[in-house]
C-alpha cells in the first residue's frame, strides 16, 4: 500500500506539469528513420556492431536521480559493440565533468540540465579557448523533464498565509518560527534548504536570493540526501521546513505537494543579470519560470504556478571530436529519449532497493521495438 500510494503521488504530480514548461516537440522528427535507404541497410545487418575495438569513457553525475537514463544508453552503447566504462566509475559534479569533457578525460553523459548549465560553458581552458568550444550538446533525452522548484511545509504554509518565498521574507514572524528549527537555529535569518554545492542550483538559488533581495533568507549548501531527510521529517511533524527539489525524482513522493508541502511562487524570476557575479551567471536565467500545477499544490497561483526556475531540458553532452570519430554513437545519442514520469518511477523503485542496472535493463527490453529503431539508424549512420 504504501509502494502504491507513493506511486499515485507522483503521477497526480507530475500530472499536472503542462507541456508549456519547456520546448515543443514538433520542431523535431528524431525518431523517424533517417531515410528508407539507410533503414533498409541497418535492417539487414541488426547485429552490426559498428562499435568493436573502441573504448568509450562515460561518466555520471554525483546526484542519482538520473541513473536509470545513465545505464540505458550504457548497455545501448555497448549493443552497438563499444566497450563503455560503467557510469558509477567517473562520478562528477558539473564543475568537473564539462571540464573533463573539453578535456578529453571524458567522452560523455546525459547529465546536462540546460538552461542552467549552460553556465560550465563559459569557463576557459588553459589555451584560452571557452570549454563550450570543445563540446557538442546533444539530443532530446528529456526536454522540459526538469521541474524544479521551493517546497514548504503546508501546515506551516497556512498557518501564516504564506504562498511565495517573497511572503516569507516579509514575515517577520513566519521567520522567528522557521528561524528556531532551521539548520542554523537563532541566526536572524531563515536558513532554507538549497542545493548540493557545484551542481549549479546552488549558484542559481544564491543568484535568485540576491535578485529577489530577500535579506531575511540564506541558502544551506550541505549534501542533498541528508537534507531531503530533514525536511521529509519536518514536513511529516509539520514543522517548518522549506527546500528546492525537482523531477523526475522520488522525492516527489515523499515531499508531496498538496498534502504535507505546498510549491511556492517567486514574484520575480531571475533573469541573466547576475547579481552574485560567479562566472557564467548570465546563464542562471530562468524566466519565464512557470508551470501549469494545481491550486491544490500551489496555492497562490490560478493554475500557471510561478515556481522561479523553468523546467530544464536534460539533455546529453558530449566531447566534439568524439562524436565526430563516432558517428554511431553520435547518432544514438541523438534518438534516445526517455519519459520523465517513467524515470520518476524508476526512481521510486531504486528508493525501494531495486538495482538500477536491472531496472535499465528491464526498461530497454520493455521498450525493445523503440530502441531497436534507434539502433538500426545507429548502425546505418556508421
Amino acid at each position: 500500500m504504501k509502494k502504491r500510494n507513493a506511486w499515485l503521488a507522483l503521477l497526480i504530480a507530475l500530472g499536472l506539469i503542462a507541456a508549456s514548461c519547456g520546448s515543443d516537440s514538433d520542431d523535431t522528427e528524431a525518431g523517424e528513420s533517417s531515410d528508407d535507404e539507410s533503414s533498409e541497410e541497418a535492417a539487414g545487418d541488426a547485429d552490426a556492431t559498428p562499435g568493436a575495438g573502441v573504448s568509450v569513457t562515460m561518466g555520471k553525475a554525483d546526484w542519482t536521480t538520473e541513473d536509470p537514463n545513465a545505464y540505458v544508453i550504457h548497455n545501448l552503447m555497448e549493443e552497438l559493440g563499444y566497450d563503455v566504462t560503467d557510469p558509477a566509475d567517473l562520478e562528477l559534479g558539473p564543475a568537473n565533468a564539462y571540464l573533463a569533457m573539453a578535456q578529453g578525460d571524458m567522452d560523455f553523459w546525459i547529465n546536462s540540465w540546460y538552461p542552467g548549465h549552460q553556465s560550465w560553458l563559459e569557463a576557459d581552458l588553459p589555451d584560452g579557448s571557452k570549454v563550450g568550444d570543445a563540446l557538442t550538446i546533444t539530443g532530446e533525452m528529456m526536454l522540459a523533464g526538469g521541474l524544479q522548484g521551493y517546497l514548504i511545509t503546508k501546515s506551516f504554509a497556512d498557518e501564516y498565509g504564506i504562498t511565495s518565498l517573497d511572503d516569507f521574507n516579509s514575515n517577520p514572524e513566519a521567520i522567528a518560527a522557521y528561524d528556531a528549527q532551521d539548520p542554523e537555529p537563532n541566526n536572524g535569518v531563515a536558513n532554507i534548504y538549497g542545493c548540493q554545492e557545484s551542481w549549479t542550483c546552488d549558484d542559481i538559488i544564491t543568484n535568485q536570493i540576491l535578485f529577489s533581495g530577500w535579506e531575511n533568507i540564506e541558502q544551506t549548501i550541505a549534501g542533498y540526501d541528508a537534507m531531503v531527510a530533514e525536511a521529509v521529517t519536518k514536513a511529516d511533524a509539520g514543522e517548518p521546513a522549506i527546500i528546492y527539489t525537482w523531477t523526475p525524482s522520488a522525492y516527489i513522493t515523499q515531499l508531496r505537494p498538496g498534502d504535507n508541502v505546498l510549491w511556492l511562487e517567486v514574484e520575480d524570476v531571475i533573469d541573466d543579470s547576475n547579481p552574485s557575479g560567479v562566472d557564467g551567471g548570465a546563464e542562471h536565467d530562468q524566466r519565464p519560470g512557470t508551470a501549469t500545477i494545481g491550486a491544490d499544490s500551489c496555492p497562490g497561483s490560478d493554475g500557471t504556478c510561478q515556481l522561479g526556475w523553468i523546467a530544464a531540458d536534460i539533455q546529453a553532452t558530449a566531447n566534439t571530436e568524439w562524436l565526430e570519430a563516432n558517428p554511431s554513437a553520435a547518432k544514438l545519442l541523438e534518438l534516445f529519449e526517455m519519459d520523465v514520469l517513467e524515470v520518476s518511477l524508476l526512481n521510486v523503485e531504486m528508493a525501494d532497493g531495486a538495482a538500477v542496472a536491472d531496472l535499465a535493463e528491464r526498461w530497454i527490453e520493455e521498450n525493445r521495438d523503440q530502441v531497436d529503431g534507434w539502433l538500426a539508424e545507429a548502425r546505418a549512420a556508421a
